[in-house]
């Protein structure tokens, strides 16, 4: 992602001094200029863009910060030219504060920055999304996100506050694994679940992960049809993932070391995992 950086400000020395070296002093300058050269050919770029944005009446728009491995959305505020240029100089999310009248980046009184490694801008420019990964919980009430009052639930019971985060698939899936996983040894009419066996018996899971991943492999071999490759996908996804609540591993760190090696070509990430092994 381009860095907006400000120009530095050069100060040149008397034109008569007589303790000043010109021919060292113009190699200097020719040298720094190929600098703020390239910096200015960057900040033409980034004003082009912030003058592409529909802004509004008050020079605002919406500045929405997504979770860049979760897709969970972290919050939402607003930002001004000033704060989309600041996002894109320091990687840090950066809003407009309405009620102060000034810049804020999130993080700045908690330290629970949100660090940003791409800008996305909609169809009409007129909103933006700010794709990165948070130090910490980003809402000030502690909270993961600032999204975590389901409307399904508070219209059955609007006395109840409910901290159930807006997740994805993926991420409901492994809140219900991990929810058995702490039901684990409490008392329970019937037989178990099936994820509470699989998360007993590691013979049992390890067994139905070879066996889920043949059958997703047959569906190739004999070229059974689309929904069925789907079906056994999701067997084998279930399943995996119940191996790593088993080992303590969150789906999120699956998809930051995916993240990682979007950048990298096979040889470089197999040297990568030699060296952390």
């Amino acid at each position: 992602m381009a860095a907006y950086t400000r120009l530095p400000s050069l100060v040149f020395p008397g034109k008569y001094s007589p303790n000043f070296n010109y021919k060292k002093s113009c190699r200097l300058v020719c040298v720094s200029a190929q600098k703020p050269e390239k910096e200015i050919f960057l900040q033409s770029k980034v004003n082009t863009l912030l003058d592409s944005i529909k802004w509004d009446g008050k020079g605002l728009a919406v500045a929405i910060a997504q979770d860049i491995d979760t897709g969970a959305i972290l919050m939402q505020g607003f930002a001004n030219r000033d704060a989309l240029a600041k996002t894109i100089s320091s990687q840090k999310a950066t809003f407009y504060s309405r009620s102060r009248s000034t810049l804020w980046t999130k993080g700045e009184t908690s330290m629970n920055f949100i660090n940003v490694h791409e800008i996305f801008l909609d169809c009409d420019r007129d909103s933006i999304i700010y794709l990165g990964k948070p130090d910490g919980p980003t809402c000030h009430t502690g909270a993961e996100t600032c999204y975590y009052t389901p409307v399904s639930d508070f219209l059955q019971h609007p006395k109840v506050e409910d901290n159930r985060l807006a997740s994805t698939t993926l991420y409901s899936l492994e809140s219900t694994i991990s929810m058995r996983k702490l039901d684990i040894g409490k008392s329970e009419n019937g037989k178990p679940s099936w994820t509470k066996r699989l998360l007993l018996d590691n013979k049992l899971l390890c067994s139905k992960i070879r066996e889920e991943a043949d059958e997703l492999c047959r569906t190739l071999e004999e070229n059974e049809d689309k929904f069925r490759t789907a079906s056994e996908m999701a067997d084998v996804l279930y399943h995996a993932m119940v191996l790593l609540a088993v080992k303590d591993v969150r789906i999120e760190e699956v998809l930051q070391l995916l993240r990682d090696r979007f950048s990298q070509s096979g040889i470089e990430e197999k040297k990568s995992r030699k060296s952390n092994s």
